[in-house]
């Protein structure tokens, strides 16, 4: 199959399991600013509750009965923003305990985890124009 006839596939939802489905929504809506998209209790063994950051594609699903994951076992989470300061100062008033902000040649970040552990990092990407502080 050649580059041109490849099937275009996106990433849009992680599974994070959680110990406590209702104080992890209360975090990622009301502190961490995400929307809630979707809550539905499917049965008594399986609810579903879609989050997703503000602007972005891909959201997160958390739950009961969407995995055998331990809460907290996932890593590496990433939000890529274009004002790392403004992203701060955001979740910092919603009283997350955030880092400050981190300065490297690869980009700006913060740093900060939700009430079963998941760290998160936010990147703002930087290039050699600082002019150019887009998220990619």
């Amino acid at each position: 199959m050649e580059d041109d006839d490849r099937v275009q596939m996106r990433l849009e939802l992680i599974s994070e399991p959680v110990s406590d489905i209702d104080r992890a929504k209360e975090f990622y809506v009301q502190r961490a600013g995400f929307d809630a998209d979707h809550d539905q209790a499917v049965s008594d063994e399986i609810r579903f509750v879609q989050l997703t950051p503000p602007g972005s594609a891909a959201s997160i699903a958390i739950g009961k009965g969407l995995s055998n994951m331990e809460p907290g076992s996932v890593e590496g989470l990433q939000l890529v923003v274009s004002d790392i300061e403004a992203a701060r100062a955001s979740v910092a008033g919603r009283g997350v305990d955030v880092s400050e902000v981190q300065d490297f040649s690869w980009g700006r970040f913060v740093f900060f985890a939700d009430p079963d552990g998941y760290r998160w990092a936010v990147q703002q990407i930087v290039s050699d124009d600082l002019s150019d502080r887009r998220p990619r």
